[in-house]
């Protein structure tokens, strides 16, 4: 029998993804907003099963993010390679205004290199022309092309890829449908393909495909198009498109695209997902995606041997660095975390801040990839005062999280548990615990859906509930109503001082991901 997959391939916040093969080994790259490390890279010997193994970006001197608002950052990197070199392109999405409150330069294009896929990829170039979504294209002669939106639009690159040679050429605008995006030029028996992302970003999304003798155009609209869209709003996988098309050693061609799955509603809380499906050419050189029929649940497996990789889902923090599927709420503050302060345990040092600041450092989360799950940790805090905290968090963004967390109770001097929900910039007590007196807590969320409850131990066997957050479709793309919103919901770590300069160790023994 012929082995099969599901979709997503990717589960959680991993959108807009550009794939590539090497040899027999394939490549992608995902946005990663305001997080840090900036703009994922994950490998995969059969299309289906994936693991991290980097990121374009590592250190903080390279890129700023500290200021960046939500969903701003880095949007939908390409991965290319071209005679031995790893490419990375991705747009830089700086904020509306600058420091002084002048509008300023919004969007920069981004180029790194690397002769490992993995990385270390060199210091950041700019290349200042306006748009978003660059991807990486090559020519038979060598020329190399920078092809981003609006449309399918081209720009001439030197050699190095590090400076613009020409003005932006608009050669596809696309169907005519809003916000033709994520643009990609595949060559293939004499034509040039464009391929683009229509229709926004949210339901409606799809993919549409142009083709010419020419690069520059005119470009034909395939008869075929949209060549992948979601057209049922009931089904499970929804918001399907900006996707790019690989060849597999065996000459078979996929493509992998965004897609989003609803919960309980219109409400795609683990974000942008990735998914997988083949693609067939036609006897007049157009291709499909599945045949038409949009989006597989379940589909034939590539003809690739099956290669999994163990997903860590139990974080012991032995190590000398953090696991690839850690991230930071923007750029880490390093001396406010450590590894080896305390061997054994992940120290978070109590930053000046609170959740909700942009300013705060140190939040640090995994993807959510399940709409059920438990998510557990042991912590040793002694805070100074009742304004330090340090706790698990579910956070999409600065405006919308849900947190557990230890603190001082001023009454007794002893500690107690609270739970506080942010939903939009207003924030919520829901509960608290009683006082108790030993510094060792173990805090735990579980999540069903849209249900989120709120736990704490003090031995790890008995579990007293202290809150619950009933309905969290505040956490997800639909739910957010302040500012963009284009990432998905993350589970993890924080000590904070609101503000008080205290400066006290969280250490986290160990933090477990666990789903049925």
């Amino acid at each position: 029998m012929a082995r099969t997959y599901s979709n997503p391939i990717v589960t959680g916040f991993f959108p807009d993804p550009s794939i590539i093969r090497v040899g027999e080994d394939y490549y992608m790259v995902n946005s990663t907003f305001e997080y840090f490390p900036a703009v994922v890279i994950s490998h995969s010997k059969d299309l289906v099963h994936w693991e991290i193994i980097g990121h374009a970006i590592t250190r903080s001197d390279y890129i700023d993010l500290t200021g960046i608002e939500d969903s701003h950052g880095f949007w939908a990197p390409d991965i290319s390679f071209y005679n031995g070199t790893f490419y990375i392109m991705a747009t830089l999405r700086l904020n509306n205004r600058d420091e002084s409150g002048l509008r300023s330069r919004i969007r920069r294009q981004v180029v790194v290199k690397s002769d490992r896929p993995e990385g270390p990829y060199s210091k950041p170039v700019f290349i200042d022309v306006d748009g978003i979504d660059p991807s990486h294209f090559v020519d038979d002669d060598g020329t190399h092309y920078m092809v981003l939106s609006p449309g399918a639009s081209i720009v001439k690159l030197n050699d190095e890829c590090t400076k613009a040679l020409s003005p932006k050429i608009t050669v596809w605008p696309g169907t005519g449908e809003r916000a033709p995006e994520g643009p990609h030029i595949l060559k293939k028996d004499g034509y040039y393909y464009a391929i683009l992302a229509e229709g926004g970003t949210g339901y409606g999304h799809r993919i549409t495909v142009a083709r010419s003798r020419s690069l520059f155009g005119p470009y034909e609209p395939s008869p075929y198009n949209p060549v992948m869209m979601q057209t049922d709003p009931t089904a499970p996988i929804q918001r399907t498109g900006h996707g790019k098309l690989v060849q597999t050693q065996n000459g078979d061609w996929w493509i992998a695209y965004l897609c989003g799955r609803p919960n309980q509603g219109r409400y795609t809380t683990l974000g942008r997902e990735t998914a997988l499906d083949p693609v067939e050419w036609t006897e007049d050189g157009w291709f499909m995606v599945n045949k038409g029929r949009g989006p597989s649940l379940t589909q034939v497996a590539p003809d690739l041997p099956e290669t999994k990789y163990e997903e860590k889902y139990f974080d012991d923090f032995d190590g000398v660095d953090l696991q690839l599927y850690w991230q930071f709420v923007r750029n880490p503050d390093n001396d406010g975390w450590s590894l080896t302060d305390r061997p054994g345990y992940l120290r978070i040092y109590t930053s000046n801040g609170q959740i909700g600041q942009i300013e705060t450092r140190n939040i640090i989360v995994r993807r959510e990839k399940h709409f059920a799950y438990k998510a557990t940790a042991k912590l040793e805090f002694n805070p100074g005062c009742a304004e330090e905290e340090a706790g698990l968090i579910c956070m999409y963004g600065r405006h919308c999280s849900a947190r557990i967390f230890m603190s001082k109770d001023e009454g007794s001097g002893n500690f107690k548990v609270r739970v506080v929900e942010v939903r939009n910039d207003v924030a919520t007590r829901l509960g608290e615990s009683e006082a108790f007196s030993v510094p060792v807590v173990y805090l735990r969320i579980t999540v069903d859906r849209q249900v989120r409850r709120f736990y704490y131990s003090l031995d790890n066997l008995n579990w007293i509930f202290v809150a619950a957050v009933e309905d969290a479709t505040f956490l997800c793309d639909e739910g957010v109503r302040i500012g963009k919103h284009h990432t998905g919901t993350m589970v993890g770590m924080y000590a904070v001082n609101n503000g008080t300069g205290g400066r006290t160790p969280a250490d986290f023994d160990w933090f477990d991901y666990q789903f049925e």
